[in-house]
């Protein structure tokens, strides 16, 4: 690559890729992967008890899910 190459502005850069945006379900993946890398982290350092905390108390949350999602 030249110098005269890397001065041409009208060569495809990879910013114009659409892929490279996270749209739509992407950012749902993205929270779920963060979530499960969190609780295994938990797990690594606390043990049992980093498995069983997150779990119990993300009880009344997924409750409140549920009884939203059945009143429509």
């Amino acid at each position: 690559m030249s110098l005269a190459d890397a001065s041409d502005l009208t060569t495809h850069s990879h910013a114009d890729d659409h892929g490279a945006e996270i749209t739509g379900a992407g950012w749902v993946y993205a929270i779920v992967a963060l979530l499960v890398v969190l609780w295994g982290t938990s797990i690594a350092l606390f043990g049992i008890p980093g498995l069983f905390i997150p779990a119990v108390g993300a009880v009344p949350v997924i409750f409140l899910a549920l009884v939203l999602i059945s009143r429509g």
